[in-house]
């Protein structure tokens, strides 16, 4: 077997498996934050709404992490070609444009988005923020509004720059690292980067990285418990390597598609994406659910104190 081929197959592997995972974790996380809302209705415990007000954002942010996960595993060169998903050349291509335009236009700008309202919302007051009944429903509008640009900019790209940048019906060699999100590489289609959609996301996490900092600054002004305040540090983190991730997809136009060096750029952007993607699902999904719990269960045990005290 040829050693790029055999590489390109393990880094398949490996992707499909940390996908996996990270679906796995976003079950867990869908489910306790669904579970926990059932259980503050049916004991009607209102007052711990604080902790899970925006349980609805949070399980939009996991169905979108869904959503980034099976476009990370369409794009594969190892699911696509002879005897695979799909076989047909013109499809493999079309899956490439879907990539670009549904995980870099939507599922990536929405996913953080989500995180970073999520962040905010402590700073806002009780009847404003998350509190409010309709906090959910504006905070997923404005997610949805605000990456419609990003979804707009990246199918213009894979659709109308192609045809600007081509000659004689053949998209020029300077116009496919702009424009291309596809090209054939030893008989099979495999996924590009096109450089201004790379540009485009990395102004985005620039943006995005600057509020996340002045947010969490904020924050940490005036948080006193460590555990909090590491928690925003990661967050802080997770935001500011996505940055490298922008710069990898843009190297990526420089070596060949499909070479190893190709692959490893790609391999490495998706790791830095999945991280940050982990951290953020962890911090801002589980560990509110998992805090409530522990306050229940707390005032449970001083319940049971004071009861066996008056006794």
């Amino acid at each position: 077997m040829h050693l790029i081929t055999l590489f390109t197959k393990i880094i398949g592997v490996v992707t499909i498996a940390l996908v996996s995972i990270v679906s796995i974790l976003g079950l867990i996380c869908l489910s306790r934050a669904v579970y926990f809302q059932l259980w503050i209705n049916r004991r009607g415990y209102q007052r711990l709404n604080y902790f899970n007000g925006p349980w609805l954002t949070r399980i939009t942010l996991v169905l979108v992490a869904f959503w980034w996960g099976i476009g990370e595993v369409l794009r594969l060169t190892f699911v696509n070609g002879e005897g695979r998903f799909t076989s047909d050349q013109m499809w493999q291509a079309n899956v490439c444009k879907f990539y670009i335009i549904s995980n870099l236009g939507f599922a990536e700008p929405g996913l953080f988005l989500l995180l970073a309202f999520l962040l905010s919302a402590a700073l806002q007051k009780q009847e404003l923020g998350t509190l409010n009944r309709k906090w959910n429903q504006k905070t997923i509008r404005a997610m949805f509004i605000i990456c419609l640009p990003s979804f707009v900019w990246e199918a213009c790209v894979v659709f109308i720059g192609p045809r600007l940048a081509s000659d004689d019906g053949q998209t020029s060699n300077l116009g496919k690292f702009w424009y291309s999100a596809s090209t054939v590489h030893n008989g099979n289609v495999t996924c590009t980067y096109p450089l201004l959609s790379s540009i485009f996301l990395g102004a985005f996490y620039i943006i995005l990285a600057i509020y996340v900092m002045f947010v969490g600054g904020q924050m940490l002004s005036l948080v006193i418990n460590k555990g909090l305040r590491r928690r925003i540090y990661m967050l802080i983190f997770a935001t500011m390597i996505l940055l490298p991730r922008a710069t990898l997809l843009g190297l990526s136009v420089v070596s060949w598609p499909g070479e190893t060096a190709h692959e490893t750029l790609v391999f490495t952007s998706f790791l830095v994406l999945m991280l940050a993607a982990m951290a953020g699902i962890v911090i801002l999904v589980y560990f509110p659910v998992a805090d409530a719990f522990a306050i229940v269960d707390q005032g449970n045990i001083e319940m049971q104190t004071d009861q066996e005290t008056i006794l």
